[in-house]
């Protein structure tokens, strides 16, 4: 099965490049298409948080992983499907990230801590609720809890 997906907006970002770290006190804009009327924006500054879904549009289709391969590249990290780590390089390119709402100005949603860069298109927008976090305790392996180490920092 095949199915279109069309962009419901698109991210204006200081940050143009495709490094990894130190996405934490990056302030974006996600600019509503204007297809879409700014009223679908409304209601969402009740909220401290959204899930922002995009297209990672400068990743090479001819550079997706199918299989596995070693996180960033590091040989000292363990080999693990593609589906096991949130690399760029994914199937279908999308990436979702929980952002802190900075303001909702009309057809501009401000956030922080969105991972990704100028141009970016946004997919979908939705807000984050407590009742979405993990039910139960979490686990992660340590090369995981490594590479986040700087992902978020300032």
């Amino acid at each position: 099965m095949t199915f279109e997906v069309a962009p419901i907006a698109s991210v204006h970002s200081p940050r143009k490049d495709l490094s990894d770290d130190f996405w934490g006190a990056v302030q974006a804009e996600i600019i509503l298409d204007p297809a879409f009327d700014e009223s679908a924006f409304f209601g969402l500054s009740d909220f401290s948080h959204v899930e922002v879904l995009f297209l990672m549009h400068q990743v090479n289709p001819a550079k997706v992983e199918t299989g596995a391969r070693h996180p960033r590249e590091r040989m000292d990290w363990p080999l693990v499907g593609i589906f096991a780590q949130r690399g760029k390089a994914r199937p279908n390119r999308i990436g979702l990230t929980r952002a802190t709402i900075v303001k909702v100005d009309g057809r501009v949603l401000t956030v922080r801590g969105l991972d990704a860069i100028d141009g970016t298109p946004v997919l979908d927008v939705k807000p984050w609720m407590d009742e979405f976090a993990p039910i139960g305790a979490m686990r992660q392996p340590a090369w995981a809890t490594e590479l986040m180490r700087d992902y978020f920092r300032d």
